[in-house]
């Protein structure tokens, strides 16, 4: 399977004392691949340090350039783009996920959403569009087409109702920060601003989420806001949180 590593042009250079987002680019189609990755490589604060067309080839350029960010195509047919989340999630944890689509059904965001993507973009979207979902996904938020955002947000809440009656979520033990995070995670705010809101810096606000993310046996951020969502627990309820 055809896979190509996109580097940026010699004339072009960027300060060695900035750190740039690295990222995989998946995609079956040579030219928008290789369209796309030039013009996110063009940008000073990305650096696409590898495209594929799919499959092992993917996942072994993964383990080879631990990439911040992969964007994988939503349409690489017979369910191998579902496939092919749940192995990026399993090889690499840290990677965040941004999956691309001609249009975006509400069906296949949740699907994607639940098996470990954190972002989703149509294909024909602005240059400004992506840099913008890549920057937010990259700083550990969670991008979703404008016009489904009402309707995700319904099905967090039918989420919720499940979650509440999972063993393992109950039984799960929050610190107290932790809890206060999760639930700033459920009113929408991202880690610069739960930074500013609990006055703590923001790589401390994301080595929180990493622990949250550990504890529910979850994927993104979507997933802690279902959590947030649901967790009122009981008046009889005696569980504390760990200090």
């Amino acid at each position: 399977m055809a896979v190509s590593t996109y580097s940026r042009p010699e004339t072009t250079t960027v300060s060695t004392m900035t750190k740039r987002i690295q990222i995989l680019v998946i995609e079956d189609n040579r030219l928008l691949r290789d369209g796309l990755a030039g013009l996110l490589d063009s940008q000073t604060e990305f650096k696409v340090v590898a495209t594929a067309e799919g499959g092992s080839t993917a996942l072994q350029r993964l383990q080879e350039h631990k990439p911040n960010v992969v964007l994988v195509d939503a349409a690489l047919g017979r369910n191998r783009s579902q496939r092919l989340v749940e192995s990026i999630k399993e090889a690499a944890p840290h990677a965040r996920i941004i999956m691309m689509d001609v249009q975006p059904e509400e069906e296949d965001v949740i699907d994607f959403i639940k098996r470990g993507a954190n972002g989703f973009i149509a294909k024909d979207a602005a240059l400004e569009d992506f840099v913008h979902a890549i920057r937010q996904v990259a700083n550990g938020g969670d991008v979703v087409p404008s016009a489904l955002t009402g309707t995700l947000l319904s099905h967090i809440a039918k989420q919720a109702s499940v979650l509440r009656n999972t063993p393992m979520m109950a039984s799960v033990r929050m610190t107290k920060r932790e809890q206060q995070i999760t639930d700033l995670i459920g009113e929408g705010m991202s880690n610069k601003e739960i930074a500013q809101r609990l006055n703590i810096a923001t790589y401390t606000v994301k080595s929180h989420v990493h622990n949250i993310l550990e504890k529910l046996a979850l994927h993104s951020r979507l997933q802690i806001a279902a959590h947030a969502h649901k967790k009122t627990p009981p008046k009889g309820d005696r569980r504390k949180f760990v200090r």
